[in-house]
């Protein structure tokens, strides 16, 4: 039996926790589908996942491994990744008490035009600083890798599988965004949501802290 198909559960559990817990990609996916419009949130989707993929198999193929045979590197990643967390959240609670559009503070340095073009980038360039998405591909993957045999075949498969995955959430929260719009832009929402995704956030990023000691 394939060594992916026995790790596949425990496999699922860590894609759908990983896809659900709420981050930078959250923000932008509702901040671009409320503003923009559902194809805008679509487009958004689209430049995630292909950071995602390519987080997937970065950690996979041998980058984790580099940061296992180097402490300073792996706790490095670990800092980063938790103080980036951190001040997205710290931004998000900030932007909570401001009149602006839900996640402007955190995507505020990012292309800000309204076309689908540009919450494709936009997305594109957050993903590639995402410490959620890292730090998935580069520590946590790499433990559902067979220790001997061939390791490609089975990066693939999980990080396809991944994909799959996330998009259909991401594609989920874009459609609720769309349907729930004018709720979501009522400024009593928008400050509670802000708060709970800055608390979300900060904790993500103290227990990232945790992790590199």
């Amino acid at each position: 039996m394939p060594h992916w198909i026995d790790v596949l559960p425990q496999f699922l559990v860590a894609c759908l926790i990983l896809a659900a817990l709420p981050g930078p990609a959250t923000a932008l996916f509702l901040q671009r589908s409320v503003r923009d419009g559902r194809a805008a949130g679509l487009a958004a989707v689209v430049g995630n996942e292909i950071g995602v993929f390519g987080w997937t198999l970065a950690g996979g193929a041998g980058l984790s491994v580099l940061l296992v045979a180097n402490r300073f590197m792996n706790t490095a990643v670990h800092v980063i990744g938790a103080l980036v967390l951190i001040w997205l959240g710290v931004q998000a609670w900030r932007g909570a008490h401001g009149d602006d559009e839900f996640g402007s503070t955190m995507t505020k340095m990012l292309p800000t035009g309204r076309t689908p073009t540009a919450a494709f980038r936009a997305s594109l360039i957050s993903i590639a600083a995402n410490p959620k998405a890292a730090v998935f591909g580069l520590t946590i993957l790499p433990q559902f890798l067979p220790s001997s045999g061939p390791v490609l075949p089975t990066v693939f498969i999980l990080a396809a599988i991944q994909l799959v995955i996330d998009t259909a959430w991401c594609v989920g929260v874009v459609l609720a965004a769309d349907r729930a719009g004018s709720w979501l832009r009522r400024t009593g929402v928008r400050q509670r949501m802000e708060r709970a995704l800055g608390a979300i956030l900060v904790a993500l990023g103290l227990g990232l802290a945790a992790d590199a000691r």
